[in-house]
């Protein structure tokens, strides 16, 4: 569709930050990264390999980059807010590759390192014991939505913010990946400002295999909030009958787009590294089908297709939700799947049953 090209890398450089973030209710400093739109003179430097960002990943210690300049000064204006949530063993920077595209297309993005990886009394004991796990377990997942929520109040603090920026913290857009899916799917349930979320592969279905987190949704909701699923066709650790199920309990306005070729962790920056790192893992107890199921990554979506289709569907939703842009409404009505064909990203949308 002319003028309207989810894909394509936005107008704005891109800034990054690192913050350390307090939360005195809960005794807790969390570590968090923002992407924002920097001021023009930066432009290109967030893509250029020697002025962007550099950061050594976890737990590899890899030296990865994203395409934003660190500390770059904020372009001023009012921004929509946008958080994301990682996955189980992922970090606030597992997902640069889309983080960075919205913050390019003028969007305010935030992520936090989440308590099971902050919090030193949510780290397994040495020796641990069944009933402390699960203990532990239970506290984890408990930890996820107010983790969320109080990022969204820190982050809009005038002390985080530069001169001349402020963000739209009343209609507030969410996006998370599998544990972190389900956290956005959550918090939605309890936090009116929530407008909108996007969700990558969600944990939560019933239909869970042996060791995977048991997670409850309820989506008791007082209003709609306009949902899409983007989920992989051949997911080992969360099965796309899990997805269905998930997405044809979820009230109101919804859409689920159906990537082909695809495992759990096409959704984040590393797709073939984390891909295989996880194949190769001496998996033990109720885990060892994993590895046993994964199939290489050769024989799977290329990862440049994988980004492509979490960048582009990711950020349309968000531009017709939150802004709202009609050409993006359009865009997702009519074009989705010829934007898809044309560049080679084979998926498909999810049609619920009659």
């Amino acid at each position: 569709m002319p003028g309207y090209d989810p894909f394509l890398r936005g107008r704005f450089p891109v800034g990054v930050r690192t913050l350390r973030l307090h939360d005195e209710a809960r005794g807790r400093v969390f570590t968090a990264e923002v992407w924002y739109p920097a001021r023009a003179h930066y432009e290109r430097q967030d893509l250029e390999h020697a002025t962007q960002d550099a950061f050594s990943a976890l737990p590899s210690g890899t030296i990865r980059r994203q395409m934003a300049v660190r500390d770059a000064a904020t372009e001023p204006g009012r921004y929509p807010l946008i958080a994301y949530s990682h996955h189980s063993g992922g970090n606030r920077r597992s997902a640069t590759f889309l983080c960075t595209h919205l913050s390019s297309h003028g969007y305010f993005v935030a992520a936090l390192d989440h308590s099971e990886i902050s919090a030193a009394e949510r780290q397994p004991a040495p020796a641990e014991t069944a009933v402390e796990r699960a203990k532990r377990i239970e506290a984890m997942i408990a930890s996820r939505v107010p983790d969320l929520r109080y990022l969204l109040d820190a982050v809009a603090r005038d002390d985080v913010l530069d001169p001349g920026v402020s963000l739209e913290t009343a209609g507030i857009g969410l996006v998370g990946h599998s544990f972190g899916g389900w956290t956005a799917l959550a918090t939605a349930e309890q936090d009116p400002r929530i407008a909108a979320v996007v969700a990558l592969a969600p944990a939560g279905s019933s239909k869970t295999k042996p060791g995977i987190l048991q997670l409850h949704l309820s989506f008791a909701r007082s209003r709609s909030v306009p949902t899409m699923y983007l989920v992989a066709r051949d997911d080992v650790t969360l099965p796309l009958p899990g997805m269905i199920e998930l997405f044809e309990r979820t009230p109101g306005s919804k859409t689920m787009v159906v990537l082909s070729n695809a495992d759990h962790l096409h959704f984040v920056d590393d797709i073939a590294d984390d891909h295989e790192a996880v194949r190769n893992m001496p998996f033990t107890g109720e885990l060892t089908w994993i590895p046993k199921e994964m199939r290489p990554i050769t024989e799977l979506c290329l990862p440049g297709h994988a980004h492509d289709f979490v960048r582009g569907l990711a950020l349309s939703h968000f531009d017709a939700v939150l802004l709202p842009r009609q050409e993006a409404r359009r865009f997702l009505a009519n074009e989705l799947a010829r934007a898809l064909a044309r560049r080679h990203i084979e998926a498909y949308s999810y049609e619920p049953s009659k």
